[in-house]
This record gives structure tokens, sequence and C-alpha cells, in this order.
């Protein structure tokens, strides 16, 4: 042999996240307002936020949403907000879109540890709560993965 392991042979690469993470949403509302961003939703989900508002799905996309790749994503007030953000809160909470419910346990926060901790600095809810484990976390990260199915219209 050369002296190079082959990668079939490497053992998995410890994960920054392993011993798990602690989180709580404290309601501040960080992740709903600040810079421009897409919140993606899908059929289901504009169904339950429209029906929650009392309006047929239709109207609802009209109003609240604009084409975004196979889905939907929320509008934006002008200073880039949630539309759903008032009065310093989540005005759709209890029916709010699978990205608002997963974060901050994003493919895209946990990728490296260095987006992690630029993650941290933005939510005061990181490491304060309850301790998710590392099969949450991943369980967390499939939901986002899976939000992504086709809205008909």
């Amino acid at each position: 042999m050369n002296g190079k392991t082959r990668s079939s042979e490497m053992p998995d690469r410890p994960e920054f996240f392993d011993a798990g993470i602690r989180f709580e949403c404290t309601g501040c509302g960080e992740c709903c307002t600040g810079a421009p961003g897409t919140v993606y939703i899908n059929r289901r989900e504009a169904s339950a936020i429209a029906r929650r508002l009392g309006l047929d799905l239709k109207a609802f996309l009209e109003t609240y949403a604009y084409p975004f790749k196979n889905g939907y994503s929320l509008r934006e007030k002008e200073n880039y907000d949630c539309i759903f953000f008032q009065d310093g809160r989540c005005s759709i909470y209890d029916v709010r879109p699978t990205q608002c419910r997963t974060y901050p346990f994003w493919p895209e926060t946990l990728r490296s540890e260095a987006a992690w901790r630029h993650t941290c600095r933005a939510c005061e809810g990181i490491g304060r709560g309850r301790l998710y484990s590392k099969k949450e976390i991943l369980a967390e990260v499939q939901k986002v993965l899976d939000a992504g199915e086709p809205v008909d219209d």
C-alpha cells in the first residue's frame, strides 16, 4: 500500500452538533425582520395560512405571496420585515411555514461550524432552552428539505 487511507476506511467526521444544541424561540423577531429574504411556502402551508386568515387560496396567494421556484414566497414589507410580523410578533405563529418552524436548524446554517457561529450571533435563543439531539436536529433539516413540494394554483 502507498500509505494513503481509502475514503471508505475513513471514520465518520464528528459534526459540531453531535452533542446536541440548545435552542428556545424567544419570540424576539430577529429572524422575521432585517435584510431581505425568501420565506418559502408550499401548497399545504399556503392553504393553512389562507384558512387562518379566512381567505381562499387564490386570494391569499395574490395578496400575501409571490411565485418563487416551484412554490411561493411570502411578501415582505417595505422595510423587509415579514408581512406577518406585526406588533413585535408573528401574527400567524400557529400556522407559520416550515422554514420558520425549523429555524435555526436549516441546511445552510448547519453546513459548517462557521455558518453556525454566524447564526448564533443573530439569534438570542441559541444556547437556551431544551437540548435538541443530533437526531432531532437532522429531522428538522429533513423537514426543510421535504417542504419543497410544488404549489398548484
